[in-house]
């Protein structure tokens, strides 16, 4: 997936498309499933109080995936660097508690509004065709939001096996080890790991999202 073009997308430049109708989860729910390796379910139902801190390391709280475990994920400095503050003092604000509040749920689900907006449908081109991206990549798979936790995925595995510590890995993606629920690891080993997640576009912010102008 060419994560480079779809971090220097529209919605992280200056610019408006015609016609568009941002939404404050059009800018958050890429980043933080490229950061967090999250489902885009998982991340529509996050709450301001899923956000706590332990052993003086900030994460996000993950416990709405029916097949997964219940996750403590650090939070990678670059979403901080994103305005990541900022936009919690605003939701809160707001008066909302859930972070994505402007993404509505479909029967229940926030992954098929997510995957229409992102990867399109029909006639519609998802913001993925925007960004002169292919619905499949090189190696002929699909690509979709879901991308982003396989992304993730082979970053903090590399990372994990570079410190020997294949079961943090696991507990960061929510999976068993050997049929087994993983105990959480200690919070800064999380933190060790998931900090190699490399940062593709350091000029993200979502103030400059806010500020972006039309044609």
């Amino acid at each position: 997936m060419e994560l480079y073009t779809l971090f220097n997308g529209y919605i992280y430049g200056d610019e408006k498309q015609k016609r568009e109708q941002p939404k404050h989860w059009h800018f958050w729910l890429p980043v933080l499933a490229y950061y967090t390796g999250a489902y885009s379910d998982e991340i529509g139902n996050l709450t301001l109080s899923d956000i706590s801190k332990q052993e003086q390391v900030h994460g996000f709280t993950f416990h709405t995936h029916g097949k997964l475990q219940a996750r403590f994920v650090p939070i990678h400095p670059a979403l901080w660097h994103a305005g990541l503050q900022d936009y919690l003092h605003f939701v809160e604000q707001q008066g909302h508690s859930r972070l994505m509040f402007d993404l509505p749920a479909k029967s229940g689900r926030f992954s098929e509004k997510v995957r229409i907006w992102f990867s399109g449908e029909g006639e519609r081109l998802g913001y993925l065709q925007k960004c002169g991206l292919p619905n499949v990549d090189q190696q002929g798979m699909k690509t979709a939001i879901s991308s982003l936790r396989l992304n993730f995925e082979q970053q903090i595995h590399i990372s994990a096996i570079q410190q020997g510590n294949k079961a943090a890995m696991l507990y960061l993606l929510g999976l068993k080890n050997d049929g087994q629920v993983l105990t959480q690891p200690q919070s800064h080993q999380l933190k060790q790991i998931l900090t190699q997640v490399r940062v593709i576009n350091p000029n993200i912010h979502w103030q400059r999202f806010t500020e972006r102008h039309g044609h």
